[in-house]
């Protein structure tokens, strides 16, 4: 009889013991920072499509750039970001534009500076969309590396709520209430990864940019694999719909249309 309790309490507590372990397992490491061992540059590839309310897509854009972080002094870098184009929903890319105005932007890595006028010296008026390359790497680093100690497996977290942001020469933006959600692990480029979803919808947007406005409304989302060993990001995803009135210069009338975009953000030499 003795043998037979002290069985069930060794099984007990190996149960128990599995049980903690297993749960330890399910919760994302608290207190760690992001480990930057040397440069690690990425390349961000979006491409936009401009369309009407109907889905037929007049234009289409793919803006590609190579971001680096992890440079002396916690800096970032863009280098070699290129602008190509496109008519109608299926009609071949022109030449490949050099974003010249864009090469060897260096600065602190720091999203808060990012937002500060000023910080884009030099671009033109209408280079909103390289502006937002360099906002949503910032933005996809915030989301994937900052809100670990907040996020619990399976139960979505309401990160930034009722937040207009100023974009200096470009308009203003609200985050009606980006949700992450830590769904599971996953393994990428061979590390062993959180996968965290974010997603934000009906946000206001006002853009007022090198003469063309555009009102409207935007939802966004994608999904971000985090390394458990470095915290760096692994991969990332980004899309965006927005819909709005828009008013080119020198026209009275507004037209009203439908820009989508998707983007994969991806550490140079893997996929």
């Amino acid at each position: 009889m003795r043998t037979k309790q002290t069985a069930f309490v060794i099984t007990g507590l190996v149960m128990l013991s599995a049980g903690v372990l297993l749960a330890e397992s399910w919760k994302l490491p608290a207190g760690m920072a992001v480990k930057d061992n040397g440069p690690r540059t990425y390349r961000f590839t979006v491409e936009y499509s401009t369309g009407s309310t109907k889905g037929d897509v007049m234009s289409r854009q793919r803006l590609t750039g190579e971001y680096t972080r992890g440079l002396p002094g916690n800096e970032a870098i863009w280098n070699h970001v290129t602008l190509e184009e496109a008519g109608g929903a299926t009609g071949p890319y022109g030449p490949v534009k050099k974003q010249e105005f864009m090469e060897g932007l260096r600065y602190q890595n720091d999203f808060a500076a990012t937002m500060k006028a000023g910080f884009f010296k030099g671009f033109p008026p209408e280079a909103v969309i390289d502006r937002n390359l360099v906002w949503d790497a910032g933005m996809i680093e915030m989301f994937g590396q900052t809100q670990f100690e907040h996020l619990q497996l399976n139960v979505p977290y309401s990160f930034l709520m009722n937040q207009t942001n100023a974009m200096p020469e470009v308009g203003t933006f609200e985050n009606r209430n980006v949700v992450l959600e830590w769904i599971g692990k996953s393994e990428r480029n061979g590390e062993p990864c959180a996968l965290i979803t974010y997603k934000a919808y009906f946000n206001s947007l006002d853009v007022n940019a090198g003469g063309v406005k555009l009102k409207g409304r935007s939802n966004y989302w994608g999904e971000i694999w985090v390394s458990l060993n470095t915290k760096q990001i692994e991969y990332s995803t980004l899309y965006e719909d927005v819909l709005g009135e828009l008013k080119l210069p020198g026209q009275d009338s507004l037209q009203v249309i439908n820009v989508f975009r998707a983007g994969t953000f991806t550490p140079v030499g893997q996929k």
